[in-house]
């Protein structure tokens, strides 16, 4: 038998720290595992889909994260031209880093002019190719494309896509 008495101290909060911290000591070393054989030197799509709001919100949301780490960003806004947005007013606050081009005429519904919306949707795929072509972004933005709505934001060898209508898999 044993002379030692249970700590009178010892909760078992601390018991569950003790177990809490074996736990992530754990799941701290099978992660950093998995992450080594990660290189980074691949690319990688994203696809925002559904109806209503909210897909373009979050490629923003990307481009801003982009923005904080002072990565380089390019957006092609295929619909939004001629409109004001509260996004491009604030992304053109920082020149050093965004490069936004707004190409549309309109929403599609309101212009009601097949012609004119593919001829606006070919100027506005030239000037994303060749964003896409300059290394300079690391994070360019195709937005609103036409015929699905779609949202393209790219970081690099990454590209984000959002739009309602965009088919799933």
């Amino acid at each position: 038998m044993s002379d030692e008495s249970p700590d009178p101290e010892a909760t078992d909060d601390d018991d569950a720290d003790v177990r809490h911290s074996a736990k992530m000591r754990k799941k701290k070393a099978a992660r950093d595992r998995m992450m080594a054989g990660k290189s980074g030197e691949k690319g990688l799509l994203i696809v925002h889909t559904g109806p209503g709001k909210g897909k373009s919100s979050a490629a923003f949301g990307m481009v801003l994260r982009c923005i904080g780490h002072g990565m380089p960003v390019g957006i092609v806004q295929f619909i939004k031209g001629a409109m004001d947005t509260a996004e491009r007013t604030v992304l053109e606050g920082y020149p050093d880093l965004v490069t936004i081009r707004a190409m549309g005429e309109g929403f599609t519904w309101e212009t009601q002019d097949r012609a004119r919306d593919v001829a606006a949707a070919e100027r506005a795929w030239a000037v994303a190719a060749d964003m896409m072509a300059d290394p300079k972004p690391d994070a360019p933005a195709l937005l609103d494309l036409p015929q699905a709505d779609l949202a393209l934001f790219w970081a690099g060898d990454v590209i984000v896509v959002d739009g309602e209508g965009v088919p799933s898999g």
